[in-house]
């Protein structure tokens, strides 16, 4: 967890160098920054629990760690879409730079073609108002990152990645 928080981290910080609007890259520094420091807290909370064994404190205090971790992720990504939508300057030739814009630009691509479907396939009432009942949800980062099927993932064993593994190697 700690590590995939780590790449999460990473993915933030590259979008909001990258990102064109002001705000949203500095929302997008905050949620990462954010995240850096529960993902350092849950990586000393274990590592605590490890050395004294077992006791239902640690275990509520892990627990609650790893779920302010989720929290934090999710936070990120939700700041990444906003700065996705409000547009990204052209990646440096940084592989990594690369691979999360061509991740990001797959990501706009799916809202785009959903946006596009909803338009001509639009359930409205007699008030014009989008009928809710049946409509798919947008698109979102979260639910393509939990898309990624299990065998694609290249997560190694250990914490520390191995050379030449890049941030969007790892997904949650």
């Amino acid at each position: 967890m700690v590590s995939d928080g780590q790449v999460v981290v990473k993915f933030g910080n590259i979008l909001a160098k990258r990102c064109l609007d002001q705000r949203c890259s500095m929302e997008l520094l905050r949620a990462a920054e954010h995240t850096q420091s529960i993902s350092s807290q849950l990586s000393i909370v274990a590592r605590v629990k490890a050395v004294t064994g077992e006791s239902k404190a640690s275990s509520e205090l892990l627990l609650s760690n790893v779920q302010n971790l989720i929290r934090a992720v999710q936070h990120v990504l939700r700041a990444a879409e906003a700065a996705c939508v409000k547009g990204l300057g052209q990646p440096s030739a940084d592989p990594e730079e690369e691979e999360v814009a061509a991740f990001c630009q797959q990501w706009r691509k799916n809202l785009t073609q959903h946006r596009a479907k909803e338009a001509l396939n639009s359930n409205r009432d007699e008030l014009g108002l989008r009928k809710t009942r049946g409509a798919k949800a947008e698109p979102t980062l979260i639910s393509l990152v939990q898309e990624q099927p299990p065998w694609s993932r290249n997560i190694p064993k250990h914490p520390n990645p191995r050379k030449g593994h890049t941030v969007m190697d790892r997904h949650l």
